[in-house]
């Protein structure tokens, strides 16, 4: 853990620069997204593109590098030059692949420096109106009368909704069957449709479902209720702390990158983040906008990691 600890604190310390920091940027910036068009992910760089565009008078540009559930992308910007023409938007692939892949092609704590969360979002746990539970107590009590018996769907190993439901199994002592599928939407159609009557998924798949009556949501994984379903309660209020499983997107660049151009960028997006346009895009993808300092996103980076850590190290989960 000191290791981890020094680690992230040095990436927020000066290194040499291809370019000076006072004149930055004098030339286009790339902005890796390191998963296929139309995600979050992807979405966010070219809603951030722009706007850092017309605020530092060049121009940055979104190049996508998909595959290894966001490894390849990511080991590319971490192996780009310190100098700041480089800079990643990531999600919670960054601290979950540590604990699923033995080889990243990279370090997360020593070949990354953060310089801003851009947005969080919790997952809502669901079931379909079937279940005989209408609050999370209940339905821990619903799994444990017939062990083995029921089962949750989930987008694939190692995805949000997966962990969020091994997490929960773990702290109930729950024999819950898990139910890999081809992604988030036929989970939840199996969901809706009673054949994997639990799931866990993001609050802006599922808002719809929820208003609709197809699904009924127990609970959402943040520390705090979503905007998008007030009534709903957070898993500490329905009597399960420590079940916070909240989706990030932030940005990074790489390990050495001058402490001007971290600032600099850190304040830049900071503001692109604080206007109306970008933050009604965000809570249209169900994130809430939030740019924390490079500090505070190295501190997330590392608990979320060892968390994460300790949830796939107790349900033997292996990246395929």
């Amino acid at each position: 853990m000191k290791a981890i600890v020094l680690g992230l604190a040095a990436l927020l310390v000066p290194g040499a620069s291809l370019a000076q920091p006072s004149d930055y940027p004098n030339r286009p910036v790339k902005v890796i997204a390191p998963f296929a068009p139309g995600g979050p992910v992807d979405i966010v760089a070219r809603v951030l593109a722009p706007k850092l565009s017309e605020r530092l008078g060049q121009q940055f540009y979104v190049e996508n590098h998909p595959g290894g559930s966001g490894n390849i992308g990511t080991a590319l910007a971490a192996k780009a030059p310190a100098d700041g023409y480089t800079i990643l938007v990531i999600s919670s692939t960054l601290v979950v692949n540590p604990s699923l892949f033995a080889k990243l092609g990279f370090d997360t704590t020593t070949d990354l420096a953060p310089i801003s969360l851009v947005g969080v979002s919790p997952q809502v746990l669901l079931v379909n109106p079937a279940v005989p539970a209408t609050t999370l107590q209940e339905l821990v009590s619903w799994v444990k009368a017939s062990p083995g018996k029921h089962s949750y769907a989930h987008a694939g190993m190692g995805t949000p909704g997966y962990l969020a439901g091994e997490m929960l199994k773990q702290a109930f002592g729950l024999d819950l069957v898990a139910v890999s599928f081809n992604g988030g939407g036929p989970a939840m159609t199996s969901t809706i449709g009673g054949h994997t009557p639990i799931v866990f998924t993001s609050i802006a798949s599922a808002a719809a479902h929820v208003k609709s009556g197809a699904v009924r949501a127990l609970a959402v994984t943040s520390p705090r209720r979503s905007p998008a379903l007030p009534d709903v309660p957070t898993m500490a209020e329905a009597s399960a702390p420590d079940q916070d499983s909240e989706l990030i997107l932030g940005v990074l660049v790489p390990a050495g990158t001058p402490r001007d151009i971290v600032e600099r960028l850190h304040r830049e997006i900071a503001k692109v983040v604080a206007t109306p346009d970008v933050r009604e895009r965000l809570m249209a993808l169900g994130f809430e906008p939030i740019a924390g300092t490079p500090q505070e996103f190295a501190d997330r980076i590392k608990a979320e990691i060892g968390k994460w850590a300790e949830v796939v190290r107790a349900a033997g989960i292996k990246a395929q």
